[in-house]
């Protein structure tokens, strides 16, 4: 049942609120004024607040302000009979949901409710899925090489520099890129990710730079591109070292002029975009043999990150293989399982070629193939080495 506080210094709006909110079943409480209602809203938490404005001791616009410091803020309505819309765009400004006024008209003021009860919940539900996907993103070890790591995006994060992420395959150079994002000033903007290798050379362009109706045969409508996607935010380029040559040297130019033109147009577009590239590849090497330009080598490369493979963090294993043993039992819903010190050391001696993606499926066998405590046998008839 959401919960509604009522805060207006007559006490016969206060009745006549109650009873229409009580009818739609929702749980009612009262303050007669601003300071009251603020004391009320530090004590307990309140879904939604319907606030008169021109009260004594404490105005409703101040009580909003002050109620937005809070923890958790609930959704405000503003009421008045003095109101005009001035005052409105003032209390909207201020994070108000609405404002209505007095006297309030009954459809408009339940549907007003309801709607500001629901944008609540909507809130609610997006921070529990961002912890969610936190959790899930969440960078696991204490080694000195991914510590390293760690420090590196602390640093970085929170500036617009371009950073080269590299390593081998499966080590997570994609969760970086997302936390570089995560700790910067963009992080409430799109974080949009192109797999260049997947992408077939004829189409990559298009891919990121979108194209114009009638630009090419299957081109049937206008396309908008990653760069313009990740407008304010984050462009994560992985596998950048199996771009095409043609794709390079554009990328290049969007990195120098912040602008970009799609396939088949004219119109130079403006793009805020900050750019993380990631390879599996010696890009040093890809340019001695021409098929990387080392002008866009070294725009992307301000800040290298060099992700280490699991071989060379082995020491991280007890704790990746403990979240995994989490993270496969609350996708499948299902009791989590241990493992034993055995098969915890003896899986710290493989060499893992397919670093942490390759940790992660095994865990994912053996929870479903092994017994209700992963046992070193268990290791020697499921894990693949």
């Amino acid at each position: 049942m959401s919960k509604i506080l009522i805060i207006d210094d007559e006490r016969i709006i206060r009745s006549t609120l109650r009873e229409i909110l009580e009818y739609e079943k929702y749980e009612i409480s009262e303050a007669q004024d601003g300071e009251q209602g603020l004391k009320m809203m530090q004590e307990e938490d309140y879904d939604l607040v319907l606030c008169d404005i021109k009260m004594p001791k404490m105005d409703g616009i101040e009580v909003l302000e002050k109620a937005g410091e809070l923890d958790k803020s609930p959704q405000f309505i503003m009421i008045s009979a003095h109101g005009s819309i001035e005052t409105a765009v003032e209390a909207t400004k201020k994070g108000a949901f609405d404002f209505i006024p007095k006297p309030p008209d009954l459809n408009r003021l339940l549907l007003t409710v309801r709607n500001a009860l629901d944008k609540k919940n909507l809130v609610s539900e997006t921070k529990v899925l961002k912890k969610k996907l936190s959790q899930k993103l969440d960078m696991v070890g204490a080694s000195q090489a991914i510590m390293h790591v760690k420090d590196t995006i602390e640093k970085v994060a929170p500036t617009d520099a371009r950073v080269l992420i590299t390593g081998p395959n499966g080590t997570g150079k994609e969760l970086v890129a997302h936390w570089l994002h995560q700790k910067s000033n963009r992080s409430s903007a799109p974080f949009v990710a192109v797999n260049c290798a997947a992408i077939p050379s004829e189409l990559i362009e298009s891919e990121l730079f979108g194209h114009e109706k009638g630009s090419f045969t299957s081109a049937v409508k206008q396309r908008i591109g990653k760069f313009e996607q990740a407008d304010g935010g984050t462009l994560f380029l992985d596998e950048i070292g199996d771009m095409s040559l043609s794709a390079q040297s554009k990328v290049l130019r969007a990195l120098q002029d912040h602008k970009i033109t799609r396939v088949g147009g004219d119109k130079d577009i403006k793009v805020d975009v900050r750019v993380l590239a990631a390879t599996n590849k010696d890009l040093k090497r890809a340019i001695e043999e021409g098929n990387f330009r080392e002008d866009l080598y070294h725009r992307l490369s301000v800040i290298l990150i060099q992700v280490p493979a699991l071989k060379d963090r082995k020491e991280d294993i007890p704790l990746l293989v403990e979240k995994f043993l989490e993270d496969v039992a609350a996708e499948y819903g299902t009791a989590k399982k241990e493992i034993s010190k055995e098969a915890i050391s003896k899986l710290q001696e493989f060499p893992w070629t397919g670093n942490i993606r390759e940790l992660r499926n095994v865990v994912e066998r053996l929870i479903i193939l092994g017994e209700k405590t992963i046992s070193l046998n268990d290791i020697k008839k499921y894990a693949d080495y």
